[in-house]
């Protein structure tokens, strides 16, 4: 353990929360001084903090998250843990106070959770930052009324894969991830990233364990795979931040068994069988959902185990992702090219002719990116 002044070790810069604020934590941008890299500073909100020594479900949380970053870190979709620990600051963005630092050492972390409870202390955990721009509910959530953004089939597909990946390996070790949101997924077009996992659950290998997984499964389907699919969320229609407790994560799907895909009637009826099949709680495992998937890809030109496509399939398909690829590029580069527009327009002492021409272009390239293809 180091224990030493926080800015001593972390360099606290803006908050990366604003847009999806949760139920347990603040997330700071920090610059880690002993690594020179700059990570995701995520803390217990001071709302949590007890005076008596006793741990809120919102302080175990912390350690049971770093315990099971630590059990799950073989999945390649899962961000990384770099340190814990706990910091005396009681502002609810903590900038000053003394830091005790735990490393990657988790059992240290959480064999001292009741003494730093004790004295009113908040655990932290320092992880990978991900780009604001890569997180799906950030880039789907419409700006204006009667705009919704889907990611086209083929992405949606790798997305869905990679998921049920990261599912597998988590059943595996006996973990349920439960808290399926779009908040929570990292997207870039190619890899996915998932995180938080502090109101998810190491089960004790009981009978029971097995309706826990199905659950979970069910859960991804209705949470991230049909907003995914459709722009919409199968419980408020609009796409929004949905901080929660404990018991409102457990509850949240629950009684979501049909799904209504009228609003996108133009997706693969295979794709919609497949996540309604989710939602409808037949799959058992984790190998149920990817074997179903791999039929479901097969249709869109993949060389799966489990389906049958032709080379004209194949081909199609690499230039799909070709075209996508480039997509992608080009709003980017549109997105850019706006973003010199705007630093043009506030130029003091242009002529207002150049102002009316801005504005009149910054007009129509705003139109040309809320009609999107890719969100």
């Amino acid at each position: 353990m180091t224990t030493a002044p926080l800015t001593d070790l972390y360099r606290l810069e803006d908050t990366i929360d604003t847009y999806a604020l949760g139920h347990y934590a603040r997330v700071v941008a920090a610059g880690d001084r002993r690594a020179n890299k700059t990570v995701a500073f995520k803390v217990m909100r001071s709302e949590h903090v007890t005076h008596d020594g006793d741990m809120k479900w919102e302080f175990k949380a912390f350690y049971n998250e770093a315990a099971l970053l630590q059990r799950l870190a073989a999945s390649p979709s899962l961000v990384r843990m770099h340190d814990c620990g706990y910091i005396e600051s009681s502002t609810e963005l903590p900038v000053n106070g003394q830091i005790a630092s735990f490393g990657t050492d988790v059992d240290e972390f959480t064999d001292a959770a009741a003494r730093f409870a004790a004295q009113g202390w908040r655990p932290y955990l320092a992880l990978d930052i991900l780009p604001r721009h890569n997180n799906l509910l950030y880039v789907m959530k419409p700006n204006q009324p009667g705009t919704r953004w889907r990611l086209p089939t083929e992405e949606g597909i790798a997305l869905a894969m990679q998921f049920a990946q990261f599912l597998q390996v988590a059943h595996q070790n006996g973990v349920v991830y439960l808290d399926h949101k779009l908040e929570h997924v990292y997207w870039d077009g190619a890899r996915l990233h998932v995180i938080d996992l502090n109101s998810s659950r190491a089960l004790n290998g009981a009978a029971a364990d097995a309706q826990q997984f199905k659950a979970d499964i069910h859960n991804f389907c209705v949470g991230i795979l049909y907003p995914v699919f459709t722009g919409i969320s199968a419980i408020t229609g609009g796409l929004r931040a949905t901080p929660s407790s404990m018991a409102e994560v457990e509850a949240r799907y629950k009684d979501i068994l049909v799904l209504d895909f009228g609003v996108e009637p133009s997706l693969s009826p295979a794709v919609q069988q497949m996540i309604q099949r989710g939602a409808a709680m037949e799959y058992d495992t984790a190998d149920d959902l990817i074997a179903e998937l791999n039929k479901t890809a097969s249709l869109h030109g993949w060389d799966t185990p489990h389906g049958e496509n032709t080379p004209a399939c194949r081909a199609a398909r690499d230039q799909v992702r070709q075209g996508l690829k480039k997509l992608r590029q080009g709003q980017e580069s549109i997105r850019e090219a706006r973003d010199i527009l705007r630093d043009a327009l506030i130029i003091d002492d242009i002529t207002p002719d150049i102002e009316d021409e801005l504005r009149r272009v910054l007009l129509a390239v705003n139109a040309m990116l809320n009609a999107r293809v890719i969100p």
